[in-house]
Order: structure tokens, then C-alpha cells, then sequence
């Protein structure tokens, strides 16, 4: 039997990792998995960047537009249904594609999750408490004094991945990052990763005109129309938190979009 091999692409938004999955897949006579977090969730479009229609009926993909912002999707069942789905599609083609995305969603199907203590009934509770009378930045420097090397690394805006690090870090005592890499899950299948680069002043510019699509093609008009579920996590994505700001007058429309850029450059 051939040995099965996970083609993984990955690199920095705007690189162009959909374009070359697409020629690739299609080279391959095969078919891609999103490991973008955010293209998981139907209502959400312009600001996730998803590929076009034509895109997608070229190809087949998968875990795009499979789940509503409502239903709780963690990186665990993803990992879970991504396998599942590798097992199905190995059964007819050598090659497979995993496209990023997401960092951890990607390492979840690569090396696995790593395994964490199971955390103190109704500490999430606290911390959302907590959060909401003292703000995030109290819970961002909570963070910073006890687990320094997370807090360098963490999308800092995100309060779901902030939450997440501190439940763990009151729950045991230990910072977050001791329970990170802990070892390699053994997969059927080889993974080969190719990473796209490109210098620092095209990846921005990409950027700079990609949010600028974005915007022309409706994202503001998107982002109303979830306004009323800002709470969820899958709001908490760039481009959909800045305009939520924007929205509930807390800033200037192109101080919004500078942001969107700005924090866009992270990932």
C-alpha cells in the first residue's frame, strides 16, 4: 500500500496558501481541509476571507461553512472530525491537503492536542465574572505576571485564549505553557509541511488590500448583522471585533479598519 501523505500549507494571511492548495489538489485529483478556525462558522463570509464559490466547486473542501457561531467547536473536535475525514478520503487518495488556518488547528491534526487537568467546576464562571467588572486588561496582567512565555505568544485580544491559559494556571498552579508540547501523537499518515513566505513589505501590503476588499465588499454590513452575538467567541475574530468597536461608537471607522490591519499582520 502507498504510503499516505497530509500535504499541510501554511504561512501568513494573504500569502496566497488557498491559490496553491487549489492548483495543487487539483494536480492531485484531490481534495482540501480548511484548518481555519474561523471559515468553520456559516454566518461568517467576507471577514474569514472563505474561497470563492468557483474556488470551492473546483476542488472539494471541507470544514468550511459546516457549523453556526452558536454551536460550541472546540479544537478537540476538530482534531476529532478532521481524523475521521482523513480516514475516509486516505481510502481513495494518496495525497490529502491541509490548509492553515489556525496554528493550533493545524498541530492538532499533525501532532495532536495536548492534554490538560480537568479545571474546577464554575471557574469559567469566575473569571467571566471577573472579567466583566475589572476588564480583560486586569486578566491580560494576571497572565503576563504568571505565565510570561504564553503571554508573549497569545492573541492577547482574544478573552476566550486569555481565559483558557488562566483557568488552567489557578486550577494548578502551574502556567499554561508547561502543558504545551508535550509529545506527538502517532498518525497513520506522513504530514509534509510547506510554508509560504514572502518579505515583511508585500505580506503588509497584501494585507493593507485585502482588509480594503473586505470592506468594499460588505463586511461592515456583515458584522451588523451579528452584532447581537458579540459575546461568542467566534466574534472575537479579527476584522468582526474591531468593527464591533466601531459600532458601539467607541471608535472611528478608519481607526477601525488601521486596527484591522494592524492585528491582521499577527497571524
Amino acid at each position: 500500500m502507498a504510503q499516505k501523505t497530509l500535504l499541510v500549507i501554511v504561512g501568513p494571511t494573504g500569502i496566497g496558501k488557498t491559490s496553491l492548495a487549489i492548483q495543487l489538489a487539483s494536480h492531485f485529483k484531490s481534495e482540501i481541509l480548511s484548518a481555519d478556525s474561523r471559515q468553520f462558522y456559516k454566518e461568517m463570509s467576507i471577514g474569514t476571507a472563505v474561497p470563492t464559490q468557483n474556488e470551492l466547486d473546483s476542488v472539494p473542501h471541507h470544514f468550511i461553512h459546516q457549523i453556526s457561531i452558536q454551536k460550541d467547536y472546540s479544537v478537540g473536535d476538530f482534531e476529532r472530525d478532521a481524523l475521521k475525514k482523513l480516514n475516509e478520503l486516505f481510502k481513495v487518495h494518496d495525497i490529502v491537503l491541509l490548509v492553515g488556518g489556525s496554528g493550533l488547528y493545524v498541530d492538532a491534526v499533525v501532532y495532536g492536542i495536548d492534554s490538560f487537568p480537568k479545571i474546577r467546576p464554575g471557574l469559567r464562571s469566575e473569571l467571566q465574572n471577573e472579567m466583566e467588572e475589572r476588564g480583560l486588561n486586569a486578566l491580560q496582567e494576571e497572565l503576563k505576571l504568571t505565565d510570561p512565555a504564553y503571554y508573549e505568544k497569545v492573541d492577547l485580544k482574544n478573552p476566550h485564549r486569555v481565559l483558557r491559559a488562566l483557568e488552567v494556571i489557578r486550577t494548578t498552579g502551574k502556567p499554561f505553557s508547561d502543558f504545551l508540547g508535550k509529545g506527538k501523537a502517532k498518525r497513520p499518515f506522513h504530514s509534509l509541511i510547506l510554508g509560504l513566505q514572502a518579505p515583511r513589505e508585500v505580506v503588509y501590503d497584501r494585507i493593507n488590500a485585502r482588509v480594503d476588499k473586505m470592506m468594499a465588499s460588505g463586511l461592515l454590513d456583515e458584522v451588523k448583522i451579528l452584532k447581537d452575538f458579540e459575546h461568542l467567541n467566534a466574534l472575537q475574530t479579527v476584522g468582526y471585533r474591531e468593527l464591533l468597536s466601531y459600532l458601539k461608537e467607541e471608535t472611528t471607522l478608519d481607526e477601525a479598519i488601521s486596527e484591522i490591519k494592524k492585528n491582521t499582520r499577527r497571524f
